[in-house]
């Protein structure tokens, strides 16, 4: 029997794959770990992938490959999709799809397979991956191929004796690193807002909590004054904020395959980095880099969203977000609150607004009133002529 690789999340889609495959290859499970597993959830997904007739099972930690190789410059390019999703899911299935593909290479499989169905964006992202980096595996897509229905699916693992209660749960949940998704029958309409309940955390505080985050070279290393690495830094900011409710919304956007689509999310920790994390980049930036800087992270944000990390203009933006990193450094004051959070102000060694050079709006102290008149005129002088030679009468 030849050997086949299967991304493995251990649900319904992926188990049925896996049951079916084994029957023909030597499946070999494998799940990526991008900071949504608990140890007693991997035990319970190695222990159903046997149950499936798997002949091995794996599950890959990849939290820190996934903050070096995407979240980092999310965080550098501020990167929200429609200027509201952080791209919690679709960045984390990138990173799935290449520690998997890596793996499949490493053993020597000659097939690949996952669990996506033909309507979804998943099935581009790991086609995409998988195809670029290992264009002789094979891939084979049993619930997209036979476009089986979930009913089908769990008829046909009792018939080869799996009892596992597959009800569908009334919110689908995948967590994160960089945030946790929510789907439900509201999200599959334009007019319904998801009820508190779908969300994974409650509202746990009242009042308010100052949070001081610091930043280095564009990097999270810091809450409160204690230093340790990005990762840990946004699991505990997440914890602490995720307690007040915040960082909830729904993003409504355009699929890869061309049609609307509506998830709801809560990223308590993702929205408030980059929300401070920008902040501090207005004060520490010059015009002309945040210009520049802002429709580069959208390309990014929008071909990483699409799939198409493995491009090397991806490479060459990431540079250009790391090379404008070097004067981010310093403080944002930060206070939580039930639902919101707001950012106070900031400190840094690198802040460009600095009153040796005058205050906005009161006073001058780097020109006289006679050159600021000549730099307006001379600045208005284009479109000066433009209007006097075209608005003839």
């Amino acid at each position: 029997m030849k050997k086949l690789v299967i991304a493995y999340s251990g649900g319904l889609d992926t188990s049925y794959c896996a049951l079916s495959l084994s029957k023909e290859y030597r499946v070999h499970a494998v799940s990526v770990n991008t900071g949504g597993f608990t140890n007693d959830e991997i035990s319970k997904i190695e222990k159903n992938a046997y149950k499936m007739g798997v002949e091995s099972y794996i599950n890959i930690d990849a939290v820190s490959t996934f903050y070096d190789k995407v979240v980092k410059y999310l965080v550098f390019g501020n990167v929200l999709k429609n200027n509201t999703y952080p791209l919690s899911v679709s960045a984390e299935r990138i990173v799935q799809a290449i520690e998997i593909v890596n793996y499949a290479k490493r053993v020597g499989a000659e097939y690949i397979a996952h669990g996506s169905t033909g309507a979804g964006n998943d099935q581009v992202r790991f086609d995409l991956i998988f195809q670029t980096l290992a264009p002789e595996i094979k891939i084979i897509t049993p619930i997209r191929d036979n476009n089986l229905t979930r009913q089908e699916e769990i008829d046909y693992l009792k018939k080869n004796g799996i009892n596992i209660t597959w009800e569908k749960a009334q919110y689908s949940i995948n967590k994160g690193l960089w945030g946790t998704s929510v789907g439900g029958s509201e999200t599959l309409t334009s007019t319904m807002p998801l009820p508190e309940a779908a969300y994974p955390s409650q509202i746990e505080k009242e009042g308010i909590q100052k949070v001081v985050l610091t930043f280095n070279k564009g990097e999270l290393v810091g809450i409160n004054g204690n230093v340790t690495s990005p990762v840990k830094c946004i699991e505990l900011l997440n914890s602490m904020a995720s307690k007040y409710g915040i960082g909830r919304d729904i993003h409504v956007g355009d699929t890869i395959v061309g049609i609307k689509g509506r998830v709801g999310f809560e990223a308590a920790a993702a929205l408030i980095t980059i929300k401070a994390h920008h902040l501090l980049e207005k004060h520490t930036l010059t015009k002309w880099q945040l210009q520049h800087k802002e429709y580069m992270a959208s390309f990014y944000g929008m071909h990483l969203h699409e799939g198409m990390y493995l491009d090397p203009v991806m490479r060459d933006i990431e540079a250009f977000l790391s090379n404008s990193q070097s004067k981010v450094t310093g403080s944002v004051f930060v206070t939580l609150r039930p639902y919101h959070f707001s950012l106070d102000g900031i400190s840094s060694p690198n802040d460009l607004m600095n009153k040796i050079f005058g205050s906005y709006g009161e006073e001058n102290k780097g020109w006289t009133a006679e050159e600021v008149k000549g730099f307006i005129k001379i600045l208005g002088n284009q479109n000066k002529i433009y209007q006097q030679i075209n608005n003839k009468k």
